[in-house]
This record gives C-alpha cells, sequence and structure tokens, in this order.
C-alpha cells in the first residue's frame, strides 16, 4: 500500500515507464489540517515508483498549485497521464482558483521527458462549455461547476484522443441525477473542442460520475467511475447498492454510455479506483475511504479483478 504518515492520499492514476516501473499520481494534503474536508483545497499532485503496485518509493511533487494569479492557483486534483506521439509524457490534471472560491473546475496540463520533472503548458485547454454542461451559479442546487478528472486516451479507431471528465447538465431533473460523462477530442493534444457528453441525466444516475476511466478487462470495455451515496440518486440510493465505484459495459464509446447500467464493485471503502495491467491481468487500485466513520486516506494495494459477463468481480 501506499501510506505516508504526515499526509492524507486520495485519488490516484498510473503510467508505466520504458523500464517496467509503475509510477504512481496521487492527490496528497498534509494531516496537519486535522479536519479531512479541507484537503481538497490543499490538494497537491505527489508522485512514487514501484515494481509490483504495492512497494513504493516516494519522489518529489509532481505538480503543485501554481503562482497566483493563475486557474490553477489554489488547488491541483485528479487526471491522467499518455504518452504524445513525440515521445513525451503528458499528465492532464484538475485545477481551481482563488478567483472563483476553488468552486469552478477547469483541466490543464504539463509536459514531462522523464515521468518525473514536470512543466505547466498553458491553459486552461479544457472547461465546462454552457452549451452542453451546467455553470456553477451561487445560491443554485449543486455546490460547484464540475470539469474534472480528465482521462485521456488514444482514440481506438483511429487517429486523435479522447477526453473523458467528470461534468454535469443543466435541466429540470433532480440535482443527484445529472451527473454526466463529459467529452472532448483532440488532434495533438494541445487543442481541445469540448463535445457534448457521452451520457444523459437518468432517475438510476449520479450527482456525479467521478474520475470516469475507459478500460478493457477480459475483452470486454467497461466504463469505470465512483460516486459516493450521498450524490447518488433517490432511486440508485433505494436499491441498497455496496460500492461506491461503479462499471458500465461499453460496445462503441462514442455511441454514449447507458448509465443506468451501472453495476457497484462490491469493497467496504475502496473510492476513486482505477483499472491497471499488471503482467497482462487487470488490478483495481483505489484509496481507502472511509472505515469506521474515519478517513483513511491511503492507497491500497492492487486486487486482481475479472469481468464476469454481468460485472467486474475480485477474481
Amino acid at each position: 500500500m501506499l501510506k505516508l504518515a504526515d499526509h492524507w492520499v486520495w485519488d490516484s492514476w498510473y503510467a508505466t515507464d520504458d523500464a517496467g516501473r509503475h509510477h504512481a499520481f496521487f492527490l496528497r494534503a498534509s494531516r496537519a489540517l486535522q479536519e479531512e474536508e479541507r484537503r481538497h483545497q490543499r490538494a497537491s499532485i505527489g508522485h512514487a515508483v514501484s515494481d509490483d503496485l504495492a512497494d513504493w518509493t516516494l519522489l518529489p511533487d509532481a505538480l503543485v498549485f501554481d503562482d497566483g494569479p493563475a486557474w490553477d492557483d489554489r488547488a491541483t486534483w485528479t487526471g491522467s497521464v499518455v504518452r504524445g506521439d513525440d515521445g513525451r509524457w503528458r499528465l492532464f490534471y484538475t485545477g481551481v482558483s482563488h478567483a472563483d472560491d476553488g468552486k469552478v473546475q477547469r483541466i490543464g496540463s504539463a509536459a514531462s521527458d522523464d515521468l518525473i520533472t514536470w512543466h505547466r503548458l498553458p491553459g486552461p485547454q479544457v472547461e465546462a462549455d454552457a452549451r452542453f454542461y451546467e455553470k456553477y451559479r451561487p445560491g443554485s442546487d449543486w455546490f460547484d461547476e464540475a470539469c474534472r478528472d480528465p482521462w485521456v486516451f488514444r482514440d481506438p479507431a483511429g487517429a486523435g484522443w479522447h477526453m473523458l471528465f467528470t461534468a454535469r447538465v443543466d435541466g429540470p431533473e433532480p440535482a443527484r441525477e445529472r451527473g454526466v460523462v463529459g467529452h472532448a477530442r483532440s488532434s495533438d493534444l494541445d487543442s481541445w473542442e469540448v463535445l457534448p457528453p457521452l451520457s444523459r441525466p437518468d432517475a438510476l444516475g449520479f450527482g456525479q460520475i467521478e474520475v470516469p476511466q475507459l478500460h478493457r478487462v477480459d475483452g470486454q470495455w467497461l466504463l469505470l467511475f465512483c460516486c459516493g451515496p450521498n450524490e447518488a440518486s433517490d432511486a440508485r440510493r433505494a436499491l441498497g447498492e455496496i460500492g461506491d465505484n461503479f462499471t458500465v459495459p461499453v460496445e462503441d464509446f462514442l455511441g454514449g454510455f447507458d448509465i443506468a447500467k451501472a453495476k457497484p464493485f462490491a469493497h467496504e471503502s475502496l473510492y476513486a479506483a482505477r483499472l491497471h495491467d499488471i503482467d497482462g491481468q487487470a488490478h483495481i487500485i483505489g484509496f481507502r475511504n472511509f472505515e469506521d466513520g474515519e478517513f483513511v486516506g491511503e492507497i491500497a494495494d492492487p486486487v486482481p479483478v475479472r469481468w464476469n459477463g454481468e460485472r467486474l468481480v475480485c477474481k
């Protein structure tokens, strides 16, 4: 596991270098804050390396909030890492600013030649487009403007890149049903076109579809995401499901995701999980969230998983 004595650790994402070492990038904030809810507005992006995704060596932070005034001068949040056609690594991440009181989220990126030293690129590159997505309004029925958790991947069927991100749509539906999977695309990882969401609000939906990821397990493409029970729709909560991570089988991601088909991955506290392959075997990795009413804040060891035709289960 990845546990820090002086910092809480939560959302994480992974990359594997040419030597086969696994790099974890994760959100961290000092336990000196005492109240765990304060961690979100003090988060930086930590970095560690491992040969087996279980025993970790801590490295210098990958990224911290920028000098103000800037779009990311308050905190840096969850993202993903890909390698561009030029061989350079790109870290896409979420930023919030003091100017917006941390309530408006935007997405930018940094570049690296070695996964160790990162240099910010001009940004933000993606933000909520009012044509498709809900914008923050003081006094509204939701607490932020969601445009975060970018998951960037090559188009499986052609050239270019796609980005999935946590987003919401405006509308008459109850607030806890309006979470959607945001979508943007790019030909070069620099210029991004924001597109309509790849899912729709649903009575069996969620207020926020957090940390989305597209990954194949046992030949089946899956959308993996998370949502806590307090942000799930009334109809979803009524199912009495166990687990805060959900998967949706995907046949054609450009055709959209049917969020009503989401099935939970059962675990007592795992949150913001990612799927990552180790020697061809899919594993799920997330952080230990609340246990016995206390926030744990450490990354759990990877759990091997399989697709049983209906849901993601432990192998």
